[in-house]
């Protein structure tokens, strides 16, 4: 494990410089007391804690970026993490797809039912050294906080996960069904592992995946809700395009390849996709219903109620923040055409960025788009293949199991289902069929979401409760 660096000045989170140099290095144990970022633990022992939080400060120091050759040794090291806390060395596989590294840990049941598979990755997206105040993989502990590439997305969890699988076996805990930890190695870039592990495990019977969901704390350090994601919107880019024999520019033809396309693109602006909701959204939108209030609350419940209600679905979707939740977007991201500053231009082409609602295909979205269109002449093509699925059903153990899991750490907290606009590795598990759900165990507020950009960061009082609350899931659900 490595040692933390512990800035002991006073310096709020959002601020992005210390106020003081960093204190020396100390043990990561002695650094969190002092920094004063482990409370005393009520649902987790205390050395637990200080483990996740050593764990988690020595893998996020692991630059894990695609393409840097650390995924395979990061997968290395934390399957020796597992056994050496009681794995057997033949139930750990390590294994390599495209240069990047994934990690099969399983814990052996005492039946032959199909497995519940813990997903998640150990890659992360790309940060610069000279765009940081703080250096993005040297891990730095400030005021509570844990900042670092990826700390957020999602080494936390991976963290946790190591330390209660070690947990578990320690406690002789013996579940009925095989538990699978598979973490993936290119979550932010290919998915090539992803879908290597979904192939591999596609008979599975359930996933967890720890990068989705989780829980929201108030600006006030008072929860608000957790989150649990059961579905999320398929990806899919089309290029649209139009080619004309081209010609000198003095010479203007009727059809020009660039007026196509902008009577195109004006088009494809103008085009409204249905409105649309499922088991997932509709409970989503009953439960911020009424802490929305207002006019957008009263049609959250009323779209709720009837997806037919056509004037509260166009208000709904007169908002950024909630047109994803109920149907398929397309917008216009890239624009390209002509060849010559004087001459006519032979092709011209848009880039739509497409985020297809659960259920509809992709084949659906590029007929629609040409239905919008209406010109024979345009080129309409799908730029690559990517899986898409239909929403989880809220299976009623996985939803009493994180009840019980929840109310450990906060009684009575709300679960509100939720659908993601991007894309998790459990894409991949759903198109095999496999019900899967995000079930995060870090609690953040929304000012400390910095996922993929600066400063990026967790609240290592979190900790103590995402160690009981992986625990508490996998025993409720695999233990019987």
């Amino acid at each position: 494990m490595i040692a933390l660096t512990v800035g002991l000045a006073a310096c709020t989170p959002n601020e992005t410089t210390p106020k003081a140099t960093a204190a020396p290095a100390l043990s990561t144990e002695a650094s969190t007391a002092a920094a004063g970022v482990v409370n005393a633990a009520t649902l987790t022992p205390k050395p637990l804690v200080a483990e996740a939080i050593d764990l988690m400060a020595t893998i996020v120091a692991q630059d894990s970026v695609a393409g840097r050759s650390k995924t395979v040794p990061l997968a290395r090291f934390l399957g020796d993490q597992l056994v050496a806390g009681g794995f057997a060395p033949e139930d750990i596989v390590i294994g390599e797809a495209d240069g990047e590294g994934y990690l099969i840990a399983t814990y052996k049941g005492t039946t032959g039912a199909k497995p519940i598979l813990i997903s998640d990755h150990i890659d992360v997206v790309e940060a610069f050294d000279k765009d940081w105040e703080r250096p993005p993989f040297k891990p730095v502990v400030e005021n509570g906080y844990m900042f670092g590439r990826g700390v957020a997305d999602v080494k936390f969890d991976v963290a946790v996960l190591i330390v209660t699988l070690k947990r578990l076996k320690a406690e002789g805990f013996k579940p009925a069904t095989d538990i699978v930890l598979a973490f993936s190695g290119d979550e932010e870039t290919a998915m090539v592992t992803t879908g290597k592990l979904a192939e591999l495990y596609k008979h599975a019977g359930l996933v967890l995946n720890g990068d989705g969901g989780g829980g929201l704390m108030g600006e006030d350090d008072k929860p608000v809700a957790f989150f649990i994601q059961g579905a999320e919107k398929s990806y899919a880019d089309y290029r649209v395009t139009f080619t004309n024999p081209g010609g000198h520019s003095s010479e203007p033809r009727v059809e020009n390849a660039i007026y196509l396309l902008a009577d195109a693109i004006k088009k494809i602006e103008a085009y409204k996709f249905p409105h649309q909701v499922n088991e997932i959204t509709r409970e989503y939108l009953k439960a911020l219903a009424p802490q929305t209030g207002g006019a957008v609350g009263d049609a959250m419940r009323r779209f709720a109620d009837n997806p037919n209600d056509k004037a509260a679905g166009d208000l709904l979707a007169s908002y950024p923040d909630h047109v994803g939740t109920i149907g398929t977007t397309c917008v216009a991201t890239m624009l390209n055409g002509g060849h010559a500053l004087n001459a006519l231009p032979q092709s011209a082409n848009v880039d739509v960025n497409c985020r297809i609602f659960p259920g509809t295909s992709p084949e659906e979205v590029r007929a629609a788009l040409e239905t919008a269109i209406a010109n024979p002449k345009a080129q309409i093509e799908r730029l690559e293949q990517t899986p898409s699925s239909d929403a989880s059903p809220l299976r009623d153990d996985v939803m009493a199991a994180l009840r019980k899991a929840v109310d450990r750490r906060y009684p009575g907290l709300p679960i509100i289902p939720e659908m993601s606009a991007g894309a998790s590795d459990s894409l991949y598990f759903r198109a095999h069929g496999i019900p899967s759900y995000g079930v995060g165990s870090l609690f953040m507020k929304v000012s400390d979401d910095y996922s993929h950009g600066l400063n990026e960061r967790v609240d290592l009082r979190s900790v103590d409760g995402a160690l009981d609350q992986w625990k508490t899931m996998l025993t409720e659900l695999a233990g019987k």
